[in-house]
């Protein structure tokens, strides 16, 4: 069983076209999305539009969640640029695709192998607002987790690549397919990278593997499709991709 894992696609057409390239060159059984798929970037209703043809499962991110209630956006940034942003991407957005993003699950769970499985969220099981990451205490990971156990634990929302072990489960983020960070920055600004990521979990009777995968960018590609949109990361985005 290989399942391949993407997250904070963020209306990234560019990179999320790059990653399923790369991730059908490889080959898969399934894909997984955790979840912020269609806001902050420039082509929110393309994002949709190939996820739906995709059918993939898909998590409800926090950004996911700000589309269908606005008013959540406003207790999770002070950054009048972020509210913009989302409004922006909620206002290209049609009905059926609010509809779609409304049916995103919390969580799932999948089987790999026999005894083997796979645990999917956004954030952590508790919330899609929580970061795990590398630097977190074990005891404080021991909260965030909240009980669940499984043999792969994944998610994503701190659009910064991680696997660790903890206590027997691996967890792992796959990173950010559409804003991936040079590095954690728990709400400040970030650099903002030119590679789209994702990471492939294999099961099988000899155990579990986790490749983490970056696919190479073209900056001017990328500035090309922030700098075709008035949205309001327009400029942020076409200095990142410079």
């Amino acid at each position: 069983m290989r399942v391949a894992l993407i997250s904070d696609i963020h209306a990234n057409e560019v990179a999320l076209c790059a990653v399923l390239d790369d991730i059908e060159r490889v080959g898969v059984d399934q894909i997984v999305c955790l979840g912020d798929v269609a806001t902050l970037g420039p082509r929110p209703r393309n994002v949709i539009d190939i996820l739906q043809e995709l059918k993939c499962p898909c998590i409800m991110g926090n950004h996911d969640e700000f589309l269908i209630e606005p008013e959540l956006v406003e207790l999770y940034s002070q950054q009048a640029l972020i509210r913009r942003s989302v409004s922006w991407c909620r206002s290209e957005l049609r009905a059926g695709d609010l509809e779609l993003v409304r049916g995103f699950r919390r969580s799932l769970k999948i089987d790999l192998a026999p005894g083997l499985d796979l645990l999917a969220f956004h954030g952590s099981p508790r919330s899609h607002m929580d970061d795990l990451l590398a630097t977190t205490p074990a005891d404080e990971m021991d909260r965030l987790l909240a009980g669940h156990h499984a043999s792969v634990m994944t998610g994503g929302h701190t659009h910064v690549q991680m696997l660790r072990q903890h206590r027997g489960t691996l967890l792992v983020n796959p990173g950010s397919v559409g804003l991936p960070f040079e590095e954690y920055v728990g709400g400040r600004p970030p650099k903002v990278l030119a590679h789209a990521e994702y990471a492939i979990v294999e099961a099988g009777a000899n155990g579990i593997a986790v490749d983490l995968h970056r696919v190479l960018l073209q900056r001017d590609t990328l500035r090309s499709a922030a700098a075709a949109v008035d949205m309001p990361l327009r400029a942020y985005l076409m200095d990142q991709y410079s």
